[in-house]
């Protein structure tokens, strides 16, 4: 099996970007979901309730620097040192660092909404059992090019009649960080601990996909009840429709595309709690 693709998402819920290597840290991939989105009441802001989040690009153009961009409307911002903002994210509460007026003021022209964005300087501001950065839940996602193969047949298969409603869907749907080539359909389900390149992993949960997964990521736009009615109909577990492994890193290192994805010990693993988005 091999790394096939690779991407990181700097500001949670933005565009994703692909990369050929990254450092994974503690917490997650370098500079992967280190910044977000949250409303007047520091709750935070996803696709889920503002699809447009999807569209807006933000790279990492040198350390400490990110650039936001969104119809010629472009923004670079260093790492915030300023006042820590109450924030909530899922229910739970913590701090992190406003990104100040301008960056506000950036996103009310692009979003037309009273919005800030804050910055996670230390991933241990944000109290889980495993440190993660601003991923739902925990630091990275991996997901198979063969599962997505067997999906989508049996979205095919589910609309015989519907050409439309049938039609494929596309891996970016499900905002993977790693995604794996080489393995049978479904595998993954059975992962216990990985390694990519030099980096083991431990598979700790099954993602449980929301309604994020039925946006078409180049325009925010609903593209009909799939994945989510063939994921109900032939991969529910319990309560989670499932596609694609949340995982924590067990030590640090570079992962690059191309490298060999090795099961180190298979086992099963327990369901979420709740969808994500990661």
């Amino acid at each position: 099996m091999r790394l096939t693709d690779l991407r990181i998402h700097p500001v949670k819920s933005f565009a994703p970007v692909p990369v050929r290597q990254v450092e994974i840290e503690p917490w997650g991939p370098a500079g992967d979901r280190r910044w977000m989105v949250v409303d007047a009441a520091g709750r935070m802001v996803s696709q889920r309730e503002d699809p447009r989040l999807g569209q807006i690009t933000a790279t990492l153009p040198e350390p400490g620097v990110l650039q936001l961009a969104s119809d010629g409307r472009v923004l670079r911002l260093s790492e915030p040192d300023g006042a820590l903002l109450p924030v909530s994210l899922f229910g739970l509460g913590f701090e992190l660092v406003d990104a100040g007026d301008e960056a506000a003021a950036w996103l009310r022209k692009v979003l037309g909404r009273e919005l800030r964005l804050v910055h996670q300087d230390r991933p241990e501001r944000r109290p889980m059992e495993v440190v993660t950065s601003l991923a739902d839940g925990y630091p990275l996602l991996v997901t198979s090019t063969a599962s997505l193969d067997a999906l989508n047949r049996l979205i095919a298969r589910d609309h015989p009649e519907d050409p439309v409603k049938g039609a494929p869907v596309p891996m970016g749907r499900f905002r993977s960080n790693f995604v794996v080539e080489g393995a049978e359909a479904w595998a993954e389900t059975g992962w216990h601990r990985i390694r990519v390149g030099a980096v083991e992993f431990e598979v700790v949960q099954q993602c449980g996909r929301c309604v994020m997964t039925t946006l078409d990521p180049a325009t925010g736009e609903r593209r009909g009840p799939e994945p989510l009615r063939a994921l109900g109909r032939h991969r529910k577990f319990g309560r989670t429709l499932g596609f694609g492994m949340q995982l924590a890193p067990v030590g640090t290192g570079v992962v690059r595309v191309g490298d060999e994805v090795v099961v180190l010990a298979e086992g099963p693993v327990p369901e979420p709690e709740r969808p994500f988005a990661v």
